[in-house]
């Protein structure tokens, strides 16, 4: 290898000289499943017993956002006034979710990693903030509210790193880009879906044994989601090396597909220095903290989503038809994130599958800026919805451009969801009273940011191209037969 070559570059070729892989013979690996025929069907199967399992995981995803932004909709029934808000007091309980959601989540990445038992780990986490929402239902003033939105936040960091690092342990890059759509369609259909339960509640449910609406909508949605995490328990997969209800030839197929997939081992071959050693060697990674930063100016440009009840409302229509009117953006937009992430994982390429949407939201702030229009402005209501389309391949990227070892990409798609929240808290003072019903300063800080996401994502991708090529280079130099490990572009 030349001098000219980074070190990540050596670090690759280090760990595939130690774990003795030889891309060239990975062909005769089909033998150990009975062919390649026989092979097929086994990881059919074993990919249809995975899928269904895992798609639980959109439940808790959708259950884990209503729980966060029910306070949007109780914004519009009373929740202000008997806490006795005033000023800024609702924006920094929105935003204090977010302090302890960056804390935890590193952490809690790292012990799943640790433990291996995602089955237990993250549905007990569920049962704890499921817990603290109904408690926020029973809150009557602003320092109990700032509590418990504190320690959700703490305890919902758990699931969506973890998540995404589950989803890594058993499915390859041309796979993961459709599977994280799907999740992350739990995100996006909790807007349509959190808004039309909030809808009924907060409708028929006033003074129910002498509680307030907005109080049921806590206690109603954290039971629900309580009810679901004792179900997930007995339905979450494990790590492949821990899951009990795999065959054997399953358990060895899973590990070999992501073998296959880095050209190194997933386990014991590529960790050095225990577990703990990815916590530093993420850090040192310049690329994780360049897409950290990345996706925390694209999450500082979709800060509307926590305040959409309140952008919907400036279309002048009752709160009832205000909220049903969130939904079909969302609907749409979920429809949308599946397709880009499905044709991303087809054709193979990322940057333009995450930017063209990201622009498409940036055409949705310009038309909410020249017009308060109805119409107008609910088009651009779905233009900037369907943003989070390229968001969703944008965590695909990271977890693709840091595949191993396994403690470094636990810690490294942890570290960029966590980094990124620090968007949250920012975009929830980007959007006060007295810039309404316009918003046009909130619009385009948010096209400012969604701008440069775009940039950085460029470059990232020139970054990524280089390795690439000084990959085929060392291949070449080598006279290796088969092609082995490349970035996503």
């Amino acid at each position: 290898m030349t001098s000219s070559k980074t070190s990540s570059l050596a670090d690759i070729e280090k760990r595939q000289s130690e774990a003795g892989v030889q891309i060239a013979d990975l062909d005769d690996s089909d033998a150990d499943f009975g062919g390649q025929e026989a092979r097929q069907r086994l990881e059919r199967k074993l990919l249809r017993k995975i899928d269904l399992r895992m798609s639980i995981m959109i439940v808790i995803y959708i259950l884990n956002y209503v729980d966060r932004n029910n306070a949007g909709a109780a914004r519009m029934r009373g929740f202000e006034t008997d806490l006795h808000l005033q000023g800024q007091e609702f924006a920094t309980l929105l935003s204090i979710l977010y302090v302890g959601y960056i804390l935890m989540q590193i952490p809690s990445n790292m012990l799943l990693n640790h433990i291996g038992k995602p089955s237990l780990y993250l549905p007990a986490c569920m049962i704890v903030w499921g817990t603290i929402s109904i408690l926020t239902g029973i809150t009557n003033n602003f320092v109990g509210a700032l509590l418990t939105r504190f320690f959700l936040g703490f305890v919902e960091a758990a699931f969506f790193p973890g998540a995404l690092f589950l989803l890594s342990k058993w499915y390859k890059r041309s796979e993961l880009g459709t599977r994280t759509a799907l999740l992350y369609c739990g995100n996006i259909i909790s807007n349509a879906f959190g808004a039309l339960i909030a809808s009924g509640i907060l409708d028929n449910m006033n003074g129910d044994l002498g509680r307030a609406a907005w109080r049921w909508l806590f206690y109603i949605e954290g039971a629900l989601t309580i009810f679901v995490a004792i179900c997930a328990m007995f339905i979450l997969p494990d790590f492949p090396t821990t899951t009990r209800w795999l065959t054997d030839e399953e358990r060895r197929l899973a590990m070999k597909r992501m073998q296959e997939d880095a050209g190194v081992g997933d386990e014991g071959e590529t960790e050095v220095g225990g577990h703990g050693a990815g916590l530093w060697l993420a850090i040192k990674d310049w690329k994780v903290w360049w897409m950290a930063f990345a996706m925390t100016s694209q999450v500082v440009a979709l800060s509307f989503n926590a305040y959409f009840p309140t952008l919907s409302a400036t279309m002048g229509f009752n709160p009832t038809v205000t909220l049903l009117l969130c939904a079909p953006p969302f609907v749409f937009t979920a429809i949308m994130a599946f397709a880009v992430s499905r044709h991303s994982d087809k054709t193979g390429e990322r940057f333009y599958h995450i930017t063209v949407p990201i622009f498409g939201g940036i055409v949705g702030f310009v038309i909410a800026i020249c017009t308060m229009d109805t119409a107008a402005r609910y088009v651009s209501l779905f233009l900037m919805a369907q943003s989070y389309a390229g968001f969703v391949v944008l965590y695909t990227w990271v977890s693709n451009s840091f595949p191993r070892p396994p403690s470094k990409r636990a810690v490294a798609v942890a570290l960029v969801n966590a980094f990124s929240q620090l968007g949250n808290v920012a975009g929830s003072y980007v959007w006060p009273s007295a810039w309404g019903p316009t918003y046009r300063n909130s619009y385009a800080i948010c096209i400012s940011t969604a701008g440069c996401t775009i940039v950085m994502c460029y470059i990232f991708k020139l970054h990524l191209a280089y390795l690439n090529r000084a990959l085929d280079g060392d291949e070449a130099e080598k006279g290796v037969k088969k092609k082995g490990f490349r970035y996503l572009l």
